[in-house]
């Protein structure tokens, strides 16, 4: 009896102990709650996130193919890339929850840009916002309670937390300053979160309410910064910078612990950490194409320039991911398409006899001094056109600056074998760019200067285009009487409110390349050449020339000198010179004022988004 007094004893212990425990957890539970709709995002720990034994380590890209952007997976040296969302729309930036199970992304397959959640294990997408506004770049709380995103909202980007399954049930406000902030990383300590912020690198202290919950980990006046990510023990962020001078674009790391300035890697434009933190996998950005390459955080090279299948990146995650064997059928079905061709060549060569010479077109419906283009390159525009103004909502390709220039016209100096000659190239007109309309960013490959068009679209209502989040460069700030704008061609301006479409990507995956600024563009304004892009076919220059000229017309050019009315007969020498009188200088009237490419800097509200067919424009 004793004993078993003794046994109840112990077992009425235990189930006290298991009460004090469950209260304890419950009480845990409701404080973290009441932390989650207090002002300050406040997860509970550090997470170590438990991941399962079959998980895999791969990458995740998001990237445009048939000019919609699809999600990736991808191995390095083991599984090429594989597709694994499709469809006639964007899924972009896509965010790995911590136990692996999960990928949040954004798409616009609703119509307009929100949140959503792929499953691994069953490939079922579930959309978590649903708002008109633009939602994107998905960052998880270690602990995957929490999700920071990027939201569009009064006219401004800024970075938003709520709960992971529904964020924008009341969400936090991380920022609320006009600056446009974006691309948020969550710090595996769960008390920090780095974000973007007009190009500079920003870091949040959770902890903090004051001015110095803000820390600028870049301080780079003369570069932009982006897609900053932490390594997995948070030890140190990597972010791509792009320099507007002759100094080190590419991935720079900032270590934590000593809170150094950041020091260079290599070159690349969005990092990601593998989960041991001793690679960095990148893509490198060409003028019009790309490549993968993998670093040590010390800059050594573990793999090589290889050659990416699309030029235009949308997102790159990598971590360790429980994938299930076989890949669910949805991935299945969408690895097996095939993306159909955008558009195809139709044309016949001239006949008789003559070999690899073509004709020229009329463009319908296009205004340009001379509205012609090669008969191989007008399906390709025509097909560019129509998805423009699709995506736009206005026809931005109505009116060219240029199209066909004949070989008789001379167009500025340094354009002599300018692509515009050749039938296969045509020049946006730039003035769109003093109406509000079109915006540049500048883009250096080494020496050479490129441009990222973007273009405003018509309905600022979500359902075209997206945020701006890359620093466009003013041209026209070279004028402001600021020497050191002169001297670098202008400089970066403050990022516009709005929605835009990079009309740059759209062309490439057309065909059409951007051709580089020559490189007097800095006191030469024409010579940026930004609006220019070219149908090349892999042609050099004079190969395509070949194609509409015979080989002596472009051999031996001549210059034709204007006639003058008579011989001037040479005079001859007195022995003594007659002192002649001065003439007093005449004033000859100037040309009326016109229309031109010298934009001069403006600083008047935008206007309404252009109707669908813009104002005729004199050339």
């Amino acid at each position: 009896m004793p004993k078993r007094l003794s046994s109840l004893s112990k077992l009425t212990a235990i189930l006290v102990l298991l009460t004090l425990f469950l209260l304890s957890c419950t009480r845990q539970t409701t404080r973290s709650t009441e932390a989650a709709l207090t002002d300050e995002p406040t997860p509970t720990r550090e997470f170590i996130p438990v991941v399962s034994k079959n998980a895999q380590e791969l990458v995740i890209f998001s990237y445009e193919e048939d000019g919609y952007a699809h999600l990736f997976a991808y191995i390095p040296n083991q599984m090429p890339l594989t597709r694994i969302t499709s469809g006639d729309w964007d899924d972009i930036t896509p965010s790995a929850s911590p136990n692996g199970e999960t990928i949040a992304f954004a798409s616009n397959r609703g119509g307009f840009w929100d949140l959503y959640l792929l499953d691994l294990a069953s490939g079922d997408v579930t959309q978590l916002t649903d708002t008109p506004a633009y939602e994107g770049a998905p960052t998880w709380s270690p602990d995957g309670l929490f999700m920071a995103f990027e939201a569009y909202e009064n006219e401004n980007l800024n970075v938003i937390v709520g709960p992971a399954d529904d964020p924008l049930n009341d969400p936090i406000h991380l920022t609320t300053s006009p600056a446009s902030d974006h691309s948020p990383a969550w710090a595996p300590d769960g008390r920090q979160i780095a974000f973007i912020s007009d190009g500079e690198v920003l870091l949040a202290d959770l902890d903090k309410t004051d001015d110095d919950r803000f820390q600028n980990l870049s301080n780079t006046e003369l570069a932009s910064e982006s897609h900053p990510i932490w390594s997995y023990d948070g030890d140190r962020l990597a972010w791509a910078s792009a320099s507007s001078t002759m100094g080190r674009g590419g991935i720079y790391i900032w270590n934590a612990s000593n809170n150094l300035p950041a020091s260079w890697v290599g070159d690349g434009n969005w990092p990601a950490w593998n989960a041991s933190g001793d690679q960095i996998i990148t893509t490198v950005a060409a003028p019009n194409n790309t490549y993968i390459i993998t670093y040590t955080p010390e800059g050594q090279l573990l793999q090589a320039l290889t050659p990416f299948p699309a030029p235009i990146l949308r997102g790159l995650t990598w971590a360790n991911l429980v994938m299930p064997d076989p890949w669910p059928q949805a991935f299945q079905r969408s690895a097996e398409l095939t993306p159909a061709s955008l558009w195809a060549a139709n044309g016949e060569p001239l006949s008789e006899g003559v070999s690899n010479r073509w004709s020229l077109v009329d463009l319908e419906g296009v205004q340009a001094p001379h509205p012609q283009m090669h008969d191989l390159a007008d399906e390709a525009f025509a097909a560019l056109r129509e998805r423009v103004q699709n995506e736009v909502g206005w026809d931005a390709l109505a009116g060219l600056e240029n199209a066909f220039v004949p070989l008789t016209t001379s167009l500025d100096p340094g354009f002599g074998e300018d692509w515009l000659y050749t039938g296969r190239a045509f020049a946006i007109n730039s003035l769109m760019t003093n109406a509000g309309w079109m915006v540049a960013v500048r883009e250096d490959f080494g020496a050479q200067t490129y441009w990222r068009l973007y273009l405003r679209a018509q309905l600022q209502d979500g359902s075209q285009g997206e945020p701006l989040r890359d620093t466009p460069w003013d041209l026209s700030a070279r004028y402001n009487l600021d020497p050191k704008d002169y001297e670098q061609g202008g400089s970066y301006s403050d990022v516009p409110a709005g929605y835009w479409v990079d009309v740059t990507a759209l062309a490439l995956q057309y065909g059409w390349e951007r051709v580089p600024a020559l490189p007097n563009w800095r006191t030469f304004y024409r010579g940026a050449r930004f609006t220019e892009f070219a149908l090349t076919d892999g042609l050099d220059w004079y190969s395509a020339m070949l194609q509409l000229y015979p080989p002596d017309v472009l051999i031996t050019p001549t210059k034709l000198l204007p006639p003058t009315l008579t011989a001037t007969k040479t005079p001859t020498p007195t022995l003594t010179p007659v002192p002649t009188r001065t003439r007093r200088p005449t004033i000859t009237p100037g040309p009326s004022p016109t229309a031109s490419n010298t934009a001069t800097p403006s600083r008047t509200p935008l206007p309404p988004p252009p109707t669908s067919t813009p104002p005729t424009i004199i050339p």
